[in-house]
C-alpha cells in the first residue's frame, strides 16, 4: 500500500491516468479499500497539501444474501449477477463463505461512492453501479477543466472484474497482487495497453507477486517466438536506453542553438530569427519532453538514474524551457489558425499540448497555492517567480497565463489572504482588465464604451453571436454598407480573439463566420 502511494503519481504520470488494483479475493480487496482510508487520513493529516487519491472498489455481490431481503421485482438482478458470476470463478468461490459480510462490506463502499461521487446506487441494482465505475473510469480525461477531479476514479480495487474484456484509453496501471498466469495474465495486462498520445505511449505493471516466469512464459507461448525476442516486442526500453536517447534529444537541441550562434539556454529562445528556427526549436524541445514524460513513468527509475537525469536537464531549467516552448509555440499557432500566407514548415507544425499539460496543475490547484504564498506560516511555500514559472510551464491554463500573473504580481507584499479572497480578488481583476482592454478597443473603432460592453455581455450572456446587433452597434457611426461592413470585419478581428477567451473552451454559436 505504501508502495502504490509513493508510485501512484509517477506510474499515471501524474493523475492524468487511472489504475486497476487486482487483489487475489475479495476479503483482500475489502481490507485493500478499509486500508486505503486510513493511510490517506494520515498522510492528510501530516501534510496538507497532500491530494487523496479517488478510490472504488467492485467485486460482485453474494446473490444469496441478495436473495433474502429484495423484492420480486428485483429478482432479475440476482439471476444477472449469477450469470456474471460464471465468468468471475475467484468471486463465485469467495462469496460461498461469510455472505453477510462481503454484503455488508459491499453495501459500505457503494455509501461512500454515493458520498464521493453524489450518486445513488445500492446493492439490490449492482448492475447500475458496476456500469457507472466503467464509465467513470472510461471519462478521466487528463484535463480537470475538461473533466473536473471530484467526478474520477483514481484506482479501482477488484478481484476478477475488469481484468478481461473491459477498455479504456485513459487506464495506464496495473497493480497486482494476485496470480496470474498465460491467458489470464495476458488478458490483465492487456487492459493498459490502449495507446492514447505521447503522453501514454504504453501501460505500466506494478507486480507485487514476483512473477516474472509466469510473464516470459505467457509471452513466449502467445507470441510464437523466443522470449528474449518476444521482450523486445512487448516491453518497453528499460531506463538506461532511455535516458540515453534524452541525452541524444538535448545534444541535438544543443547543437541546434549553437548553429543559430546562440547557447542552449531557455532565455535565448527568444532570440531565435524567423518563423523557420522557432519551428526547429518546436521540433527539438517536443522530442526532449516526450523522452521525459516517459522517463517519469518509470516507477523504478534508482537514485542513480534519477541523479543523472536531473544532471541532463535540471528541474529549473526544463521548467524555463517548457515556458519558452509554449510562447513560442502559441505564437506558431496564431499564424496557423490564421492561415494565409504562413510558410510551410510552421503550417505542418503539430504542438502536442498534451505532452505539457499536467493533470494537477489546474484553476483550482494555483487559486490555492496563491493563496498559501500570502500566508506568513513557517510552512515551506513558492515564492512569486516559482508561481509564476510553474503557471508559465503548464499547457492547462494557456488562455489565462497571463491574467492570472499579472494577477499575482498585483498582490500586495506581506497581505495574507485567504483562498476565497484571492479567487474574489482575481475575479474583480480579471473583469477590470476585461473592461479596459474592451475600452480600448471600443476607443479603436469609435464606439461607445458601454455600448461594446453591453453588446459583448449580451454575446456571453446567450453564448450566441447575432450579425444583426452588430450592424446596430455600428449604426451611430453612419457609415454605408461598403464602409460598415469593412468596420465590422475590423472591430471584429479585434473581438473575436476576446470573446473566445471568455468563453473559456465553450462554443460561441455564431461567431465561426468571423474566425
Amino acid at each position: 500500500m505504501k508502495e502504490i502511494l509513493k508510485k501512484h503519481d509517477a506510474a499515471t504520470n501524474s493523475r492524468r491516468f487511472n489504475t486497476i488494483l487486482a487483489t487475489a479475493s475479495i476479503n483482500n480487496a475489502i481490507e485493500y479499500y478499509d486500508l486505503f482510508l486510513t493511510l490517506q487520513a494520515q498522510k492528510l493529516a501530516e501534510d496538507d497539501s497532500f491530494q487523496p487519491l479517488n478510490i472504488a472498489c467492485v467485486f460482485s455481490p453474494p446473490t444469496q444474501a441478495l436473495a433474502k431481503d429484495i423484492d420480486n421485482q428485483n429478482g432479475k438482478n440476482v439471476a444477472d449477477i449469477k450469470q456474471l458470476q460464471d465468468d468471475l470463478p475467484q468471486e463465485k468461490a469467495d462469496n460461498q463463505e461469510a455472505p453477510e459480510q462481503k454484503k455488508a462490506a459491499l453495501t459500505a463502499i457503494i455509501a461512500d461512492y454515493n458520498k464521493q461521487y453524489g450518486t445513488n446506487h445500492n446493492i439490490n441494482e449492482f448492475d447500475l453501479y458496476y456500469q457507472d465505475v466503467q464509465q467513470r473510469i472510461k471519462d478521466h480525461k487528463y484535463s480537470n477543466q475538461d473533466y473536473p477531479r471530484k467526478n474520477k476514479i483514481d484506482i479501482v480495487i477488484v478481484v476478477d472484474m475488469l481484468l478481461t474484456g473491459f477498455d479504456s484509453k485513459y487506464l495506464n496501471t496495473l497493480y497486482v497482487d494476485k496470480k496470474l498466469q498465460y491467458h489470464g495474465l495476458i488478458q490483465a495486462f492487456s487492459r493498459t495497453n490502449r495507446v492514447l498520445n505521447d503522453s501514454k505511449p504504453w501501460g505500466n505493471v506494478l507486480d507485487f507477486r514476483g512473477q516474472e516466469k509466469e510473464v516470459d512464459a505467457a509471452i513466449a507461448l502467445f507470441s510464437g517466438q523466443s522470449t528474449e525476442q518476444a521482450k523486445e516486442i512487448w516491453l518497453v526500453d528499460p531506463a538506461p536506453v532511455v535516458i540515453d536517447k534524452l541525452k541524444d534529444a538535448l545534444s541535438k537541441l544543443d547543437t541546434f542553438m549553437q548553429s543559430q550562434g546562440l547557447d542552449c539556454a531557455p532565455e535565448q529562445v527568444t532570440n531565435l530569427k524567423g518563423d523557420n528556427a522557432r519551428a526547429e526549436f518546436i521540433n527539438h524541445f517536443k522530442e526532449v519532453q516526450r523522452l521525459k514524460t516517459q522517463l517519469d513513468q518509470y516507477t523504478d527509475l534508482g537514485e542513480d538514474s534519477r541523479e543523472s537525469v536531473e544532471q541532463l536537464l535540471p528541474e529549473d531549467t526544463l521548467r524555463a524551457f517548457k515556458g519558452m516552448y509554449l510562447e513560442t509555440a502559441q505564437r506558431l499557432k496564431d499564424q496557423q489558425d490564421k492561415g494565409g500566407d504562413v510558410d510551410e514548415t510552421v503550417q505542418q507544425l503539430d504542438f502536442e499540448f498534451v505532452l505539457f499539460a499536467s493533470a494537477v496543475i489546474d484553476y483550482d490547484y494555483i487559486m490555492g497555492l496563491i493563496a498559501k504564498s500570502t500566508q506568513k506560516t513557517g510552512k515551506q511555500k513558492m515564492t512569486r517567480q516559482q508561481l509564476i514559472d510553474l503557471i508559465s510551464s503548464s499547457a492547462n491554463l494557456m488562455d489565462e497565463r497571463e491574467d492570472i500573473i499579472a494577477y499575482i504580481n498585483s498582490l500586495q507584499a506581506g497581505e495574507a489572504l485567504s483562498e476565497k479572497a484571492i479567487r474574489e480578488g482575481y475575479q474583480a481583476f480579471k473583469a477590470a482588465k476585461s473592461a479596459k482592454d474592451l475600452a480600448a478597443i471600443a476607443d479603436k473603432h469609435g464606439l461607445q464604451a458601454q455600448a461594446l460592453q453591453a453588446f459583448v455581455d449580451g454575446i456571453m450572456s446567450r453564448m450566441i453571436f447575432d450579425g444583426e446587433q452588430l450592424s446596430d452597434l455600428l449604426a451611430p457611426l453612419e457609415l454605408g454598407w461598403k464602409a460598415r461592413t469593412k468596420a465590422e470585419l475590423a472591430l471584429m478581428e479585434d473581438l473575436v480573439p476576446m470573446l473566445n477567451k471568455l468563453a473559456q473552451g465553450r462554443e460561441i454559436s455564431g461567431l465561426a463566420a468571423y474566425e
